[in-house]
């Protein structure tokens, strides 16, 4: 499984090379399939899971021009068999994972079944927001509003830093770098802040920033 953990989705060229060239094909030759249940544990959550899946968020993901696009819905998954949707998985390119509560994601994800399977697929993770903060250790109680039922703020340790997303976003002033420098003291671990013009490409333990913004990487 290679990654590319973004924090507003994919906002410039840089992004998008970075993108295909994990893909090693054109987007347009590409499968992909949708996640946004994080979505749903926030305000207006489901309003915004449907203008993820339709393109119409500032985030650009699905809209991208993709072969085929369809939705994977997390709650579902425990009710139905794995002879369902396994197979699906397994001949698909790519997973495009909305943001949200990344908490809520996480148990969802770990719910499914998803997370155990995961790295048994071979295809592209493309995590916007808390779907990238879910793929790291922890995301610092900062970024804590739904509660697992283990009350922590582990999440799925996929790569072995923490992400703190949309530095200097205009519509959320308190992720400025003072924030972030704070954040990055609690959690412990290397850890970047990044704007949504940054993506982390990762593939096997290799890690490769890929910027046209602002981002800040901080040591244990």
């Amino acid at each position: 499984m290679k990654q590319l953990l973004t924090s507003g989705g994919i906002q410039n060229e840089s992004i998008k090379k970075a993108l295909v060239s994990l893909l090693g094909k054109p987007i347009s030759e590409c499968s992909a399939l949708c996640i946004s249940t994080a979505s749903y544990a926030m305000p207006g959550g489901i309003e915004h899971a449907w203008k993820f899946y339709a393109g119409l968020e500032s985030t650009p993901v699905c809209e991208l021009g993709w072969k085929s696009l369809g939705v994977l819905e997390l709650t579902a998954l425990p009710s139905i068999g794995k002879d369902i949707w396994v197979p699906v998985l397994k001949k698909t390119d790519v997973l495009l994972v909305n943001g949200g509560d990344p908490m809520y994601l996480c148990h969802w994800m770990k719910e499914s079944g998803l997370a155990e399977l995961l790295p048994t697929f071979n295809l592209v993770y493309v995590g916007l927001s808390a779907g990238s903060m879910v793929m790291t250790p922890r995301i610092g109680t900062a970024f804590v509003e739904w509660n697992t039922p283990n009350g922590t703020d582990q999440t799925l340790g996929f790569v072995p830093f923490a992400i703190f997303p949309h530095l200097n976003h205009v519509m959320l002033p308190d992720n400025n770098l003072e924030e972030a420098t704070k954040w990055a003291k609690e959690i412990q671990i290397p850890a970047y802040a990044m704007d949504d013009q940054t993506a982390i490409k990762v593939v096997d333990h290799s890690f490769e920033v890929i910027s046209e913004g602002e981002w800040k990487y901080f040591t244990k």
